[in-house]
């Protein structure tokens, strides 16, 4: 026998209880022979006596006793199993890998994650922050169960579905020359100096467009990476900026800059949720989808 299973065991288990061979063998509806096979088997795989016969019956060797412990503990984690795997299958436990946009992460993502993890306890999240296109990337690569993303038109081999809105406006530091109007076409700022996003960001991908769309030059003075350092170069007089509008307000009274609308129609951008098949997601991960979903459309 290359391996103890189970039913061998439960066996050795119901012999040390009952005391004999036959009343293990009745209470198991078991030939005794097959029993006592059994138990053969068992001593020759482990190469140590388990039982002593006496005039009473059988009773266990040390060695019999410590087998005894381990096989009444090994026979629980078995019966554990399927109450463990039900935890999953019904969505209470399991790991849900979410790859979502800056904007996303910065406006919407925790506390929408928090509402989902309050009643999902047992559930963990694993969230990775990139650029649209390439949160579309790990998706379409089983990088990731759930993408999250704006402004990205190829999402060949996904089911899509919508999430939120959010708008962007214009940042200056005060005292700039766009702060006398309220509101702005992004096309009449070009012939200001603005601060910028990395190659490949939904924001600085949608600037790009517009100014390309309007034949002008976009006077791109720096680039950064994230919101912050962003709100800093334009406190600090560097140029202009555009960010989500939550995300500006929430600088706007710690830091030297104004806010100004933009008119133009795709400074309203819609978010949306990005999934392989949501048919062949774990319970976790579909539970989590409609949750952002209602979530979103409140």
């Amino acid at each position: 026998m290359s391996r103890l299973d189970p039913t061998s065991l439960k066996l050795f288990i119901s012999v040390v209880e009952e005391k004999t061979i036959g009343a293990a063998a009745a209470r198991e509806h078991i030939a005794a022979a097959a029993v006592s096979k059994r138990l053969s088997d068992i001593e020759q795989a482990l190469g140590t006596p388990l039982l002593r016969r006496t005039n009473r019956g059988v009773e266990p060797t040390d060695a019999g006793l410590a087998l005894l412990a381990l096989a009444r503990n090994a026979l629980h984690e078995l019966d554990q199993i399927p109450a463990q795997m039900q935890s999953y299958s019904s969505g209470t436990r399991g790991l849900v890998r979410v790859c979502a946009s800056m904007s996303s992460i910065t406006q919407f993502l925790p506390g929408d994650i928090q509402t989902f993890l309050t009643t999902h306890e047992g559930v963990q999240v694993n969230l990775d922050e990139k650029i649209s296109s390439l949160v579309i990337q790990s998706v379409q690569e089983n990088a990731a169960d759930i993408g999250i993303y704006t402004n990205v038109q190829d999402t060949k081999g996904l089911e899509i579905y919508p999430y939120r809105t959010d708008h962007l406006v214009l940042i200056m530091p005060k005292g700039h020359p766009l702060g006398t109007r309220k509101a702005w076409a992004f096309n009449d700022t070009l012939q200001h100096d603005y601060v910028g996003w990395q190659t490949g960001s939904a924001i600085n991908q949608q600037l790009t467009n517009a100014a390309a769309a309007a034949r002008q030059d976009w006077r791109l003075k720096i680039r950064v990476s994230s919101f912050d350092a962003l709100c800093m170069m334009v406190s600090s007089g560097l140029g202009v900026g555009v960010l989500p509008e939550a995300v500006a307000r929430r600088n706007a009274n710690n830091l030297n800059i104004e806010i100004r609308q933009l008119t133009d129609p795709w400074a309203t951008r819609e978010f949306k949720i990005c999934v392989r098949s949501i048919s062949a997601l774990t319970t976790a991960a579909k539970m989590m989808v409609d949750h952002l979903t209602q979530i979103g459309s409140r």
